[in-house]
């Protein structure tokens, strides 16, 4: 059974920069989109960040300008380079991965934690 397993959490001051990744821990057939999802307490899972097999990328509006996603095929890697981050970040990071006719995979979760 193939895994996501995320790196990269942590305790990080207001302003501050913190980089997550993922990879699998072995070869996923029919990758499509790649994503990160966040989940802070008392509310809903919501998607941060997406990248298509083709490269595009979409955000979530309170995110624009301040991370980046990106992927690394050869390696099935997916990474969120958060930059500027605001106490309303902190969450549990989750990684997510969609493939064609089987269900999503995700990651077990990272916090992120943005206090002074």
């Amino acid at each position: 059974q193939v895994q996501l397993v995320e790196s990269g959490g942590g305790l990080v001051q207001p302003g501050g920069s913190l980089r997550l990744s993922c990879a699998a821990s072995g070869f996923i057939f029919g990758i499509k989109d790649m994503g990160w999802y966040r989940q802070a307490p008392g509310k809903e899972r919501e998607l941060v960040a997406v990248i298509t097999s083709g490269g595009s990328t979409k955000y979530v509006d309170s995110v624009k300008g301040r991370f980046t996603i990106s992927r690394d095929n050869a390696k099935t890697m997916v990474a969120l380079q958060m930059n500027s981050l605001k106490p309303e970040d902190t969450a549990v990071y989750y990684c997510n991965v969609q493939r064609l006719g089987s269900p999503d995979l995700w990651g077990q979760g990272t916090q992120v934690t943005v206090s002074s």
